[in-house]
């Protein structure tokens, strides 16, 4: 055998599976999305009692509501790049503890400042927390093996709104708004805590895998510029809006336009958020029987979430023009619970291209991008609101707006998504990537 030379890499070992340890840190990363989520919905399913009680207009309310990502798409970015030097324990703690803080303002004084310091903390904290949680995830897990565990990490998503819209509702009529923030403030802290105890980065780090291409360092600018990043960005963009819009307005369209009470509200939420759960757990063997006939992942996932944006947008246009109340409310379900299959696919098509080195900066560059619709679709919702002749022909601009978005968005993703193309040209090796 030829001896090594110095030139040559040395040899290391293939990562030791804890299957165990894996499904515990996925459980974790699950009920983190899932507080995260409720944190998000809290102020939307507070919406009438807080503009009642402050006095608040359409678009101050909705200036509140895109207080929130004041930072937001800032911190994903920062954080991003500091995930290649912090690990994702110390990362994943930070944010929650600061979740936890950021519920206390209005608990002491209820004003309009106080509820835009929270948001704006809240958003600061939660801006990174999807693509963080993400690439803690696929520390644990190798690249064939992504998709079930991406899908159950979104799925926290959905599954906070179907948990949060009940629970968040009895709270607030039954103990006032306050009463949310308040148990919200210190399930984010015990979460925390149990994190801090159990959430260890895993054997898929590139730390721990020095070989092949999780050694490799790209410019970032040439990774950003591919079609396939600009096209995830583009799909998590048109989704991002549909999110935002159903974050901020739409417990109150259901209220104020549909005539629903408190509790109806929150029921026909849950069963949207539904919805976009059961879709999420569909799509991961669906991508996985795709590729396993030979499909390229840029028609399995990258042709899937592209549709399913055009799909929701269509339906966005569509439904304020529908009477019946029973098929409004399927095509409402579509148009917010659509969207749900974009979310994880845009980071299974952007991680095929980008080294592992770097995995987590593109990832919060991707998101930091790709979330800037809620800086202002909640906002130029209310303004729209106000500025109409009635309440409902501004809802119906809004929804035609959020349409147009995103059937663009869908569109462009569709034609620029090519994970395999772009792979050989950046000279990312095509076998599996850490």
């Amino acid at each position: 055998m030829a001896p090594r030379t110095a030139t040559q890499p040395r040899p290391v070992a293939a990562p030791a599976p804890d299957r165990r340890r894996a499904w515990l840190i996925t459980a974790m990363i699950v009920a983190f999305m899932v507080i995260n989520f409720a944190d998000k919905s809290v102020l939307g399913l507070a919406a009438v009692p807080i503009m009642e009680e402050l006095d608040l207009s359409n678009s101050t309310y909705g200036l509140i509501s895109s207080s929130f990502f004041f930072l937001f798409s800032v911190s994903g970015l920062l954080v991003g790049f500091l995930s290649t030097r912090i690990s994702s324990r110390v990362l994943l703690f930070v944010m929650t503890v600061v979740w936890a803080v950021a519920q206390l303002p209005v608990l002491v004084v209820a004003s309009v400042p106080t509820l835009m310091a929270g948001r704006i903390l809240l958003g600061a904290a939660e801006g990174p927390a999807a693509s963080m949680s993400m690439h803690a995830l696929y520390k644990w897990f190798p690249p064939e093996r992504r998709a079930l565990p991406s899908a159950l990490q979104i799925g926290g998503a959905a599954l906070g709104t179907l948990i949060a819209a009940p629970l968040v509702t009895w709270l607030i009529d039954g103990f006032g708004w306050r009463s949310a923030y308040a148990v919200l403030a210190v399930v984010s802290a015990c979460w925390a805590v149990l994190w801090w105890r159990v959430g260890h980065d895993g054997p898929y780090d590139h730390k721990h895998t020095a070989t092949g291409s999780s050694g490799l360092r790209l410019p970032y600018r040439k990774i950003l510029l591919t079609g396939t990043v600009l096209g995830s960005i583009a799909s998590a963009f048109g989704a991002a809006w549909a999110l935002s819009l159903s974050h901020a307005w739409l417990p109150a369209y259901l209220r104020t336009q549909l005539d629903m009470s408190a509790a109806a509200s929150a029921t026909a939420i849950s069963v949207i958020s539904g919805f976009g759960l059961v879709l999420l757990l569909s799509v991961s063997p669906f991508v996985d029987a795709l590729k396993s006939r030979g499909v390229s992942s840029r028609w399995s996932s990258g042709a899937a979430q592209s549709i399913a944006v055009c799909v929701a947008g269509c339906a966005m246009a569509t439904f304020p023009f529908v009477d019946p109340t029973g098929p409004r409310l399927v095509l409402i379900g579509l148009a917010f619970g659509g969207i749900a299959i974009a979310i994880p696919l845009h980071y299974m098509t952007t991680a095929e291209i980008v080294p592992p080195a770097q995995r987590g900066a593109v990832f919060g560059i991707v998101a930091g991008i790709g979330t800037l619709p809620g800086l202002v679709a909640p906002f130029l919702t209310g303004h729209l609101i106000d500025a109409a002749d009635t309440q409902a022909a501004g809802y119906t601009t809004a929804f035609l707006v959020a349409g147009a978005v995103m059937l663009m968005a869908g569109a462009f993703a569709l034609a620029a998504i090519h994970p395999e193309r772009d792979a050989r040209r950046l000279g990312i090796d095509a076998g599996p990537q850490p």
